[in-house]
């Protein structure tokens, strides 16, 4: 058995404003074409299929799209679960007819003992769920906590186990040892405890897991996470985005890089020097950090000139601690020498003597109407 593991697709998803819809298509068309570059007998999505629970119409259409693809037209298996960002009621719906072509969409804890069997393994598919959820199923209020939730959930998938049969697990939450988490990553909290124990996972062959988006946030053989197969923070700029090729007999984990069609890049320098540099890709995203001292009027819009998709600008400590300085030293000057100010920032020569007695004399006409 061979199957490839993904997880948290998050289509729909915007970067600081800017649609990725475009983006996420190209890199789905890259795991379709290593699925079937490797001859895959099924793909594994494990959770956060959309971003959010109320996805777009296009984000819709765009989802539809490619499962059609990976099932009615390439013929593979689809295993997918519901995640945190997904709502399962939405997108569970049709399920029970999707099985009758091979697209396993499961978004309910009641049918995560039932596995879906392919060749030499048996799947169980774990939506994210709630505590609430596993003491209803069991009807046990003793459960408190997601660690004793899970012993239980996996006592009860291991009664369905078929001796002879590979065993996989495919889950969404944060595993115990997991590091590396990004600033587009949700944590999931239930029970008063974050983590999984991964010993809990021990029964299963492999765990395929969702939810964090960097693979490197765990290590352990048996228990891996994908990770995001694109990047959606700038905590995610120095991460290699990818898929999991899992064969069950002999095992082994084969990781196969995905190449970003728009990367996330982080830039730090005077402005000067950033707006000399042809090096970087125009199309690509940008957060960028400024070295200069001094303030430099509308930065944003002349940065974006050469750089069109800034996600993020910020400045040195030193820099802030100047603009700091300048902020309260404006505090203190009067209305005339604001207007002055911000007449030479913007127009980039400073006021006339007559355009100062005007402004003056407007501004003592204020003042003497506010006092009658």
């Amino acid at each position: 058995m061979r199957f490839l593991h993904t997880a948290d697709w998050h289509v729909g998803k915007n970067l600081n404003g800017f649609d990725l819809l475009a983006d996420q298509q190209a890199v789905f068309k890259q795991i379709e074409g290593i699925a079937k570059e490797r001859q895959v007998d099924a793909v594994v999505i494990a959770g956060d299929l959309y971003d959010r629970s109320i996805p777009s119409e296009a984000a819709v259409r765009q989802l539809n799209g490619e499962l059609v693809q990976l099932n009615l037209t390439d013929h593979f298996p689809v295993l997918a679960i519901s995640g945190n960002h997904d709502s399962a009621t939405r997108l569970g719906t049709g399920a029970s007819w999707f099985a009758k072509e091979g697209l396993y969409l499961n978004t309910s804890l009641d049918d995560a003992f039932d596995p879906v069997t392919i060749g030499d393994t048996e799947f169980f598919l774990l939506p994210y769920f709630g505590i609430q959820a596993v003491r209803n199923h069991f009807g046990d209020d003793a459960i408190r906590d997601v660690n004793t939730a899970i012993t239980r959930i996996v006592a009860a998938m291991q009664e369905h186990f078929t001796p002879g049969k590979h065993h996989v697990l495919v889950a969404h939450f944060f595993a115990a040892g997991s590091q590396h988490t990004a600033d587009s990553e949700t944590l999931i909290e239930v029970g008063g405890l974050q983590a999984v124990a991964t010993t809990t996972l021990a029964p299963f062959d492999y765990v395929a897991l969702g939810h964090l988006h960097n693979r490197d946030a765990l290590h352990d053989d048996r228990v891996r996470y994908s990770g995001s197969p694109m990047k959606f923070s700038v905590s995610e700029a120095n991460q290699e985005k990818g898929v999991w090729i899992i064969d069950t007999d002999p095992f082994t984990a084969e990781w196969v890089p995905l190449a970003p069609v728009h990367d996330i890049h982080r830039l730090t320098g005077a402005f000067a020097d950033l707006v000399a540099d042809d090096y970087h890709p125009r199309d690509d995203f940008y957060d960028i950090e400024l070295t200069d001292h001094e303030r430099i009027p509308d930065v944003l819009n002349k940065l974006r000139e050469h750089y069109p998709k800034i996600v993020s600008l910020h400045r040195t400590h030193a820099a802030r601690q100047i603009d700091t300085n300048h902020a309260r030293a404006r505090r203190q000057q009067s209305p005339t020498d604001l207007l002055a100010d911000f007449y030479q920032q913007t127009m980039g020569i400073d006021l006339t003597d007559t355009q100062l007695k005007w402004a003056s004399d407007a501004l003592s006409a204020v003042n003497d109407g506010e006092e009658e």
